[in-house]
């Protein structure tokens, strides 16, 4: 069977220019970059209903910062998926992913808990590291996220994790580790109707669970609440999700050390772009240290299908830049398509990007390596050609990968064209790909309708 994403990344809509050394940036001052970057998130929630509209199952949003140069935005994919859902009825909402050393982990696992709640149980949450500095550094750099520590944004990224799990599937919780203690040890909460709450016998939670009960503090002047030594030793985050015990969690992988870590907890890994030998030794590694965890899955439902299970909903999705050629000028449009890729990877590239790039018996690119529009094109990371072609392509991933069930995302926005181009995209592919690539995988999945709020928002919204 077949499930279909769309994978946004938020690449500026503003004409492309080369500068004499030879790197692609936006061609606008930074005045139009701001008016671009207000269309772009007009347009994502325009595109995210178009996606629900076509038929794809899955709408994918990255979380990014600060960015004139082009390349990307996408600054609260929560949020704008809250407002995607509430005008959608079936297509599931996830993130590649919300970055967790950014963001308290209580705002975090509310935030995701609205969306679920609110969208009928649509969400798919994604959880990562981040790797730039200048977005790292800003966001988390006061809580102790650094990026330019790896170790460190390893262990703050598993502490935040583990309190988002305890937030959601806890009734009341606290959480002591290395970054945060939830609550603070010295949090007064002398509150009589906390402590009235609590004695009542069917909350089936005691008292002393939640405060650590004491006598009034001579030495304060403050109200009954602080004028007290009563401290609060656990708090209840509400909402918790619609989905039970918690939503499918998914994270973007490169590394041996992410995709096992992923494998052990039952969280679903995603690829954006590399090339197919690559992927299909991480898929090979995911199965294995999953069957070493023993099947890890939120609803244990044991063993599931090679590269993605559609019944199930787990496994390891990939992602490709898809374009489909204009028939009427197919020469300039490649080339505006490259200058596109060209935008988006003379921004990657500096990372290290280019080391993924390498098929799986070359030998790592440079790490300073400039990554060509060709070279792409090359490796099938961007799939670009008549539909037939592109099918064809598609096909071939899933091939060379051995997938049982097929989870594919497509990338169809780019740097330099407009949201009525990559809507034009959307809808071609719609029509002329998504019928072929159905059929080559036995069917596509049809996801059920949900309410687009929760039923109790509905129900009021419509007087009842």
């Amino acid at each position: 069977m077949l499930e279909l994403a769309v994978f946004h990344n938020g690449a500026a809509d503003l004409p492309l220019t080369t500068t004499h050394e030879g790197v692609v940036v936006n061609d606008g001052d930074l005045e139009e970059v701001h008016e671009s970057g207000r269309r772009i998130i007009a347009n994502q929630v325009r595109q995210g209903v178009l996606a629900d509209q076509l038929g794809f199952n899955y709408w994918f949003m990255t979380e990014h910062h600060f960015q004139p140069e082009g390349a990307e935005l996408s600054p609260a994919p929560l949020q704008t998926e809250t407002a995607i859902a509430a005008l959608t009825s079936r297509i599931r909402l996830g993130q590649m992913a919300n970055i967790l050393p950014w963001w308290h982990p209580i705002r975090v696992a509310e935030s995701a808990a609205m969306l679920d709640v609110m969208s009928g149980g649509r969400l798919e949450f994604g959880v990562g590291r981040g790797y730039q500095p200048r977005e790292a550094e800003v966001l988390g750099g006061a809580m102790g996220a650094t990026i330019q520590d790896q170790e460190r944004n390893r262990s703050y990224f598993e502490e935040a994790y583990e309190i988002i799990m305890k937030a959601w599937t806890e009734p009341s919780f606290s959480y002591h580790g290395e970054f945060y203690r939830v609550p603070p040890s010295y949090t007064k909460w002398n509150h009589k109707q906390t402590i009235a709450y609590f004695e009542q016998e069917r909350t089936k939670h005691p008292v002393d669970d939640v405060l650590n009960l004491g006598p009034p503090d001579m030495y304060s002047m403050g109200s009954p609440v602080l004028a007290s030594t009563t401290t609060l030793r656990e708090i209840s985050v509400i909402p918790q999700p619609a989905q039970k015990p918690h939503p499918q969690v998914w994270q973007p992988v490169t590394s041996p050390r992410s995709i096992g870590w992923a494998a052990e907890r039952g969280v679903n890994c995603f690829t954006v772009p590399e090339p197919t030998s690559r992927l299909v030794g991480n898929v090979e590694r995911y199965y294995a240290d999953a069957e070493a965890a023993g099947w890890p899955d939120r609803l244990d439902r044991g063993p599931f299908k090679f590269g993605w299970d559609s019944e199930k909903k787990r496994g390891y999705g990939c992602c490709r830049y898809i374009h489909l050629l204009d028939p009427d000028n197919p020469d300039a449009d490649m080339e505006r398509f490259k200058l596109g890729l060209e935008l988006q990877w003379d921004y990657y590239g500096p990372f290290g990007f280019a080391a993924v790039l390498a098929d799986a018996d070359e030998d790592p690119y440079p790490l300073d390596m400039r990554v060509t529009a060709d070279l792409l094109i090359d490796k099938q990371v961007a799939i670009v050609g008549t539909p037939d072609q592109v099918v064809e392509q598609i096909m071939a991933v899933k091939d060379g990968v051995g997938y049982e069930d097929f989870l594919f995302a497509t990338w169809f926005e780019i740097g330099g064209y407009s949201h009525e181009e990559v809507e034009h995209q959307m809808r071609w592919f719609a029509a002329d790909c998504m019928p072929q690539l159905a059929d080559a995988c036995g069917g596509m999945v049809v996801n059920p309708p949900a309410n687009a709020v929760a039923p109790e928002i509905a129900a009021a919204a419509a007087g009842d």
